[in-house]
């Protein structure tokens, strides 16, 4: 689906050009969901940008769906086909009314009035806000502002959504909501990129790439990942309830590895039964 080859971006700034992201080869499969981690300064937001030609290579290439974003002809059915949920959620409202907001985006693509219609109903049943199409986002909590931002890429029938950072900014409810949605939307056969520095939020992903210093330092299946001794050295730390297994290995009890909090309630209780 997406390709990086040997790519790379580098900022220009007042001392000299800063390298974000250096020499990154990794190629990202349709209908999986994958998670990007990674401190701040990794090139996590860089990464991102580079997937929908927001941002263009300063070197190697970056492809989509086979087409070459470097190419400006490419743009308009790479960015069509790609999505991306922002941090914040009021920077993406452009209407005062939901329906009004969701249906920006089709509207500027040409579809027709009709087919607007049918997507607006789409988008907003799937992510269960289907009450609120005559309310105003300004009223709304950060998750619900976030779910009308998905749906307004929904909208579009984008083939993968970009997630930068997108519950960065939300209370534990409103990451619950953008997580519920974005499992549906896996169900529904819409791939998903992640760009999280939660460790919580990867563990549901079928695949994690870690970033360090602008380049990929791990890459695999979450159960791998999350062993790796590389973990500290990039400032992240495993999710909570494997950290809570570790603990209590050192103190004798022969938990076996667990990554979410109901895998850790399994073995408490097959240990302690």
């Amino acid at each position: 689906m997406i390709k990086l080859i040997g790519a790379g971006f580098s900022y220009k700034t007042d001392g000299g050009a800063v390298d974000a992201l250096r020499g990154v080869s990794v190629e990202i499969e349709r209908g999986k969901f994958t998670a990007v981690l990674g401190r701040n300064g990794s090139g996590k937001s860089t990464l991102a940008k580079l997937l929908n030609a927001l941002l263009l290579p300063t070197e190697g290439r970056v492809l989509v769906f086979g087409l070459d974003t470097a190419d400006g002809q490419n743009l308009f059915e790479i960015r069509k086909n790609v999505g991306m949920v922002f941090q914040n959620p009021d920077n993406q409202t452009v209407a005062s009314i939901v329906e009004d907001d969701i249906a920006f985006g089709p509207e500027n693509i040409g579809v027709e009035r009709e087919e607007i219609a049918r997507r607006v109903a789409w988008a907003l049943k799937a992510v269960d806000m289907e009450e609120y199409r005559h309310s105003a986002p300004f009223n709304m909590s950060g998750g619900q502002k976030q779910r009308i931002a998905v749906a307004g890429i929904l909208a579009l029938k984008p083939a993968v959504i970009i997630f930068d950072e997108s519950t960065s900014m939300l209370d534990p409810k409103g990451r619950g909501e953008i997580m519920a949605v974005i499992k549906t939307l896996i169900g529904d056969g819409i791939s998903v990129i992640l760009i999280t520095h939660d460790m919580g939020e990867a563990v549901e992903a079928d695949r994690v790439i870690v970033l360090g210093e602008g380049i990929v330092v791990l890459d695999g299946a979450p159960r791998e990942v999350f062993r790796s001794e590389k973990l500290p050295e990039l400032s992240l730390k495993p999710p909570i309830a494997a950290s809570v297994a570790m603990d209590l290995r050192e103190r004798g009890m022969p938990v076996g590895g667990v990554l979410t909090e109901g895998e850790l309630v399994g073995e408490l209780y097959r240990l302690l039964k």
